[in-house]
């Protein structure tokens, strides 16, 4: 079975064409990020724009990298939600477009679904079940994921993800947009213990995070500060060792509450290498084993849809793969998502 996955939830377009046999054929994908940066942030007017112009270009491309042509395409899977509902639109009316004059079964995919998936694209890749942390600019979760479309939310942030109070403080730090990475490789520079930050929420029991405070409390430890490169890497060091504690933690007591022995990390701050060096240890400690996609497939990708779609297809049987094809949600609890 051979599926085109496109995705365009947000600022970045990307098509992909995955194989069940053979794995992953090809993957074509476009930034926004030098387009978005001028103005500090994710436009949504601009980012479906951009889409409409991008998406024809890239699915030749992948097309020809894939060396497929539309005989040998099952099916056109897309992402359906959640996201910019505008850039959802424009992914989802070209992938049912492509699908009906193709007469190929359209795939609407759960953006989430495809990060808690992506690991499936590596040689060594988990089985269910398996506890995944899925950690992004939008996103900040601990997921029971006993099958294709059984997931349960066991915490998720109750303000700002995790990825988006990285961006939000290093904005404070004056680095530019998107500023997580940035953040992060600063934080390489800086010294341990010199600012020391709350560690949300991990005083009290229960799964869940909070990040707006921590992202307050990295404001106040700047506000009249003169600050010189070495203070600004502190910072940075600071805030990253308490977000990532955070995450380590909930993620140990997810693991202890679940009895789960494979821990799956996914989204793009899921790329920070600090986080993976704890979860590492912490996966050890409690004798599970921990995967991760490689760093292209923790952000936003074509790949992880087209696998997703791929799966879904698989376990559709044929008179019921019409009802595959979903419209764009910008909300869509991924526990409503079923098989």
């Amino acid at each position: 079975m051979r599926i085109i996955g496109i995705e365009s939830s947000c600022d970045e377009t990307a098509v992909a064409v995955y194989d069940s046999e053979r794995g992953l054929l090809a993957h074509r994908l476009h930034s926004q990020i030098a387009m978005h940066q001028a103005y500090g942030g994710v436009v949504p007017e601009l980012a479906s724009r951009d889409h409409v112009r991008r998406l024809l270009p890239l699915l030749r491309g992948a097309l020809a990298d894939a060396e497929s042509g539309r005989e040998t395409i099952d099916g056109v899977a897309y992402t359906a939600g959640p996201g910019l509902i505008g850039a959802l639109l424009v992914g989802a009316g070209f992938a049912r477009s492509l699908a009906y004059a193709w007469d190929r079964p359209a795939i609407g995919v759960h953006h989430l679904e495809g990060h808690l998936l992506a690991p499936l694209l590596e040689d060594d890749a988990p089985g269910f079940p398996f506890l995944a942390l899925l950690v992004s600019g939008g996103h900040t979760q601990l997921v029971d994921v006993a099958a294709l479309g059984r997931y349960r939310v066991l915490g998720e942030t109750l303000d700002d993800a995790a990825g988006e109070a990285f961006d939000k403080t290093a904005k404070m730090l004056g680095l530019p947009y998107p500023g997580g990475a940035a953040l992060a490789q600063l934080a390489e520079q800086g010294r341990d213990g010199i600012f020391h930050f709350p560690r949300p929420m991990l005083d009290r029991p229960g799964l869940n995070f909070s990040f707006s405070g921590l992202k307050t409390a990295a404001l106040v430890a700047l506000r009249g500060r003169v600050l010189d490169d070495q203070a600004r890497a502190d910072v940075a060091r600071g805030f990253q060792d308490a977000v990532v504690d955070t995450l380590a933690e909930k993620a140990r007591r997810a693991l202890a509450v679940t009895g789960h022995r494979r821990l799956v990390v996914a989204g793009g701050v899921g790329a920070n290498r600090k986080l993976r060096e704890r979860l590492s240890g912490i996966a050890a400690d409690n004798g599970a084993r921990l995967y991760f996609p490689r760093p292209e497939f923790c952000t936003d990708n074509g790949a992880m849809i087209a696998l997703a779609g791929c799966l879904r297809l698989a376990a559709c049987a044929a008179p019921e793969r019409g009802r595959l094809a979903l419209g764009a949600r910008s909300s869509w609890p991924l526990e409503n998502v079923g098989i």
